[in-house]
């Protein structure tokens, strides 16, 4: 290890790996890239380069850490994933770039009866006590707060936020920049912009402030309004409402790819449960 040790810290590569790490000759290190105290970094990982192992963190399988992400003490990535019928298939783990995993989350790679990767798209935040399971994959600027928990297959769109202590059902679909309170337990799909709390959740109305803070214009967010309170504030059989939505509003993108989202298939269906009127309204 010694060797190995003294190769990597070459001028030539510019890595730093502090001696009591363990990091296999066959994994890839990229340039720039820290391993700290008292990690292991198993034989098919690929490190890209300016990525930091802080100390105490273990990366395994055929996993890859994207540039400039930051692991954090004792947590674990791309390790089996807690699923009785894996039998140690050649499943993927994947982290965006500039990426931040903080301390004793673990993110586990996907299965073989699963999509085969879980992946964590760049410049997302995962803060302390998070669980990824198998197969989950997280988009872009996604934010993770504290000992929150996902099953398997998860999927999360970009710049969603989730609150700390919330659970996540297997199979369930977050949409684009929607906002699931903090220890909420969320059975069903939530829709795009959409924001959720409560145990079980319910959904509460449009993420009204997360929209603004991403730089949509008023007119957008009114017209999101306008559509959310025709298909989950107004009487009548579900499908006739979206049916007129689709027809009033289709041509508007934002409204579009919510319409889209709860066309698409769904393992756990969708939440729309309904709230006093004027909740939600983020003003």
């Amino acid at each position: 290890m010694n060797a190995i040790t003294d190769m990597i810290r070459s001028p030539a590569r510019s890595v730093d790996i502090h001696p009591t790490a363990l990091v296999d000759a066959k994994a890839e290190i990229g340039r720039g890239v820290r391993v700290g105290p008292f990690c292991t970094v198993g034989p098919d990982v690929v490190i890209e380069d300016n990525a930091v192992l802080t100390s105490h963190v273990v990366v395994d399988g055929q996993t890859r850490i994207g540039p400039d992400v930051t692991l954090f003490p004792f947590c674990t990535v791309g390790l089996p994933p807690q699923d009785l019928k894996y039998k140690g298939e050649p499943t993927r783990c994947e982290i965006g770039a500039r990426t931040h995993v903080r301390e004793h989350c673990t993110i586990h790679r996907g299965t073989a009866t699963g999509h085969g990767v879980t992946r964590i798209g760049a410049d997302c935040l995962l803060m302390a006590v998070v669980h990824v399971a198998h197969d989950c994959a997280l988009g872009d600027q996604v934010i993770i707060a504290n000992n929150v928990v996902m099953g398997g297959h998860v999927t999360i769109g970009d710049h969603a936020v989730i609150g700390g202590s919330a659970a996540l059902h297997q199979y369930v679909r977050i949409g684009r920049a929607a906002m699931v309170g903090g220890v909420s337990g969320v059975e069903g799909d939530v829709i795009p912009f959409g924001s959720v709390i409560g145990n079980r959740a319910r959904l509460a109305g449009l993420n009204v402030v997360g929209l603004k803070r991403r730089g949509f214009s008023k007119q957008q967010i009114q017209t999101l309004r306008r559509a959310f309170q025709s298909l989950f504030r107004k009487d009548g059989v579900f499908a006739q409402r979206l049916a007129e939505t689709r027809a009033r509003y289709g041509a508007d993108p934002l409204v579009l790819e919510v319409l889209d989202f709860i066309a698409a298939p769904s393992h756990r269906g969708l939440i729309r449960s309904e709230v006093t009127a004027g909740a939600g309204s983020g003003d």
